[in-house]
């Protein structure tokens, strides 16, 4: 599909009512730029924008197409680009058309719900990427860097120098700082034991120390016992 096909396809979707609650939740991007398709139905499109990509070279040519006109005009294009991000099935594609796209990614919705599937079955090789993004100073690639931390990197494959890699970053901006608040205390339900010493050490920023114990106490999967004590570290 050419990338107006791929509008007009969006737009038989639109939703305004959605589109309303879209304009809400996303301040930050302007407002004509938001159709308002749902989520659900925006994955559906992308999976089958991706498998009739494998079946025919004339559409892989017009998704690649698509994936070079960033900026893109709409919130909902950002959103299908993440989505087909996510569906690609080898590393190295993934990765290159991944980071390509990243620099342009202006919101925290299209940042959280790119998820690329192959990263899960290729954690050491995405974390020198992981690294790399972290040290970026574009906002949206470092929220991004921190949310694969969080996703992949925080059960089995845990390890202290982690909580390093999202101490360390520094910024102001308050998605990546919400983003670190989120990881860590994720890492307090995951990994307690070892996440609670940075909060006891008072090691992060105070913001995201007070939001971390905030989001752990909201979160089920922390027992009343450890709540009770988190209350007592806040700053």
């Amino acid at each position: 599909m050419t990338i107006k096909q791929i509008t007009d396809e969006l737009f038989k979707m639109q939703d305004n009512q959605y589109r309303a609650f879209q304009v809400r939740l996303i301040p930050n991007i302007p407002k004509d730029s938001v159709i308002g398709v749902r989520t659900l139905a925006l994955k559906r499109f992308a999976k089958e924008l991706y498998k009739a990509s494998k079946l025919d070279k004339k559409v892989a040519s017009e998704i690649h197409e698509f994936f070079a006109s960033l900026p893109h005009q709409y919130f909902e294009h950002n959103q299908l680009h993440a989505f087909l991000i996510s569906e690609e099935s080898d590393f190295k594609t993934c990765v290159l058309v991944l980071e390509q796209f990243l620099p342009f990614i202006d919101n925290w919705a299209t940042c959280d719900q790119c998820s690329p599937k192959v990263f899960k079955k290729n954690k050491t090789k995405l974390l020198p990427y992981i690294q790399t993004w972290l040290e970026t100073n574009k906002t949206y690639t470092v929220r991004f860097a921190i949310g694969m931390l969080l996703a992949h990197f925080l059960d089995e494959n845990f390890s202290f120098e982690y909580l390093d890699m999202v101490l360390k970053v520094q910024s102001e901006e308050y998605y990546v700082k919400m983003m670190q608040a989120w990881y860590f205390a994720t890492a307090l339900a995951k990994q307690y034991d070892k996440a609670i010493v940075y909060i006891e050490s008072k090691r992060l920023d105070k913001w995201v120390h007070n939001k971390t114990i905030q989001k752990a106490i909201e979160s089920y999967r922390i027992t009343d016992e450890k709540k009770r004590y988190l209350r007592t570290l806040k700053l």
